[in-house]
């Protein structure tokens, strides 16, 4: 990005303005790329705790925390900065969540049952669709609640899932 500024600051110096044009739609893609790539990553973290949930049929107070981060933070980073609109529609999500619950596997088979499950294993047992219904839904609270009402919201859904309501009563 360094380069790119520089080459910016020379094009204006030297009045070659579609140049510069040119270098500031290349920068706002890199920081959109930039963008999308962390909120891919917290998808991932977000499918690794709901797989584990799906085969553990449980809650954790860890793996809460986890998934209601993961949320808030793509809320965060989903929002553009003038605060009216988003990277990524409530509509535009199935191609990044099929990509980021392929990626969970792996990792999340090293956790679920104490790692005793290969990936192809886990991959064969989950119900894939339940698991891309349920994201959708904790993404479209985004969508509708600020930052503040998310955890809330985010619980309330939690609880809908397998061992939640258990966990949930316990508080």
């Amino acid at each position: 990005m360094v380069q790119e500024l520089t080459d910016l600051r020379n094009c204006i110096l030297e009045q070659r303005y579609q140049d510069a044009l040119d270098i500031i739609d290349e920068l706002e893609e890199m920081g959109k790329q930039a963008i999308l790539r962390n909120i891919e990553s917290f998808l991932v973290w977000l499918f690794i705790h709901l797989l584990k949930n799906q085969v553990e049929k449980r809650l954790t107070n860890s793996w809460i925390a986890s998934v209601s981060d993961s949320i808030i933070q793509i809320k965060k980073l989903n929002l553009k900065a003038n605060k009216n609109s988003y990277y990524i529609q409530p509509d535009q999500w199935q191609p990044y969540l099929e990509e980021a619950i392929e990626q969970a596997i792996r990792p999340a088979s090293i956790e679920i049952l104490e790692g005793s499950l290969k990936s192809t294993q886990l991959s064969a047992m989950i119900e894939q669709n339940v698991l891309l219904n349920i994201a959708q839904k904790l993404l479209n609270l985004t969508y509708e609640y600020p930052v503040k009402d998310l955890p809330h919201r985010i619980d309330q859904e939690l609880a809908q899932l397998p061992g939640g309501q258990d966990w949930f009563d316990q508080l």
